[in-house]
């Protein structure tokens, strides 16, 4: 990616809980000539085509935002962005001038949002969270925690509480 500005990332599941974190970026850390990158983890799958095997390893090219308002071009990569979302970043493009563009990997959403900050690089990362009660949290492991004490760059974690 060529021209100035800073690398913005923020982790995206098109969930209330991610549009909250996209938002609070859009609002609070996004200035003239960034780089907003959509980070999208998907669950591993078995794909047959040849590209999706590369993109399984490597995450998928920088998609611009073109590509990821076409709703054909998403379902390729199974992915199915929201109309809030899709108006938060056409919206921000427009009246911030900034390059919004999507980078998609397959796998474990922590390790992927570590691999993430590396590979693109970013500046920074913006991470919702869905404040999963203790139990879950031990359960399942909080992805937000996990990236916070893992990453390479500085996290922010966007809380879901509504108070």
């Amino acid at each position: 990616m060529e021209g100035g500005g800073r690398f913005v990332g923020v982790a995206v599941d098109f969930s209330a809980c991610s549009n909250k974190a996209l938002k609070w970026a859009i609002d609070n850390i996004l200035r003239k000539g960034d780089h907003l990158i959509l980070v999208t983890v998907r669950p591993e799958g078995h794909y047959e085509e040849g590209e999706m095997q590369l993109w399984e390893a490597t995450g998928s090219p920088l998609i611009p935002l073109s590509e990821i308002c076409d709703g054909h071009t998403m379902k390729r990569y199974g992915v199915n962005p929201d109309p809030e979302t899709l108006q938060m970043i056409t919206l921000a493009a427009r009246q911030m001038e900034i390059t919004v563009v999507m980078k998609i990997f397959w796998g474990d959403a922590r390790e992927k949002l570590c691999e993430a900050i590396d590979k693109t690089p970013l500046s920074c990362l913006v991470i919702g969270n869905r404040g999963l009660g203790k139990i879950k949290r031990v359960i399942m492991g909080s992805v937000s925690n996990y990236v916070v004490n893992n990453a390479t760059c500085p996290v922010t974690v966007v809380k879901n509480a509504e108070d």
